[in-house]
């Protein structure tokens, strides 16, 4: 093996792979609610968070992150069909980017 050429031994030589540099994640929705996500290496962009008010008055909150505004956004059509299905009276569905924190 000489020096300086592609010997595929690079895994050998310089030990693992750099992995991500883990990072504090943060979502503030437009009520003042903040969320904080992390430390993490996984590539969120959004978090959303559905209120759900039920038909007893009680409320219900489910949340979660996703890598894309594409993918969360995604997400409002299963919230209509889970309104329908679990008998929500009413809902608030929001999407907010992530900030590193």
């Amino acid at each position: 093996m000489g020096s300086g050429g592609d010997d595929g031994d690079a895994p050998k030589r310089y030990g693992r792979a750099m992995a991500r540099k883990k990072r504090i994640l943060r979502a503030t929705m437009a009520d003042g609610w903040v969320k904080t996500i992390g430390p993490t290496n996984a590539p969120f962009t959004h978090f959303w968070r559905i209120v759900a008010t039920l038909e007893n008055g009680k409320t219900e909150v489910f949340w979660g992150h996703a890598a894309s505004l594409k993918e969360a956004t995604g997400k409002r059509a299963a919230t209509q069909d889970a309104a329908r299905q679990r008998g929500w009276r009413d809902y608030a569905f929001e999407v907010v980017e992530l900030e590193e924190g």
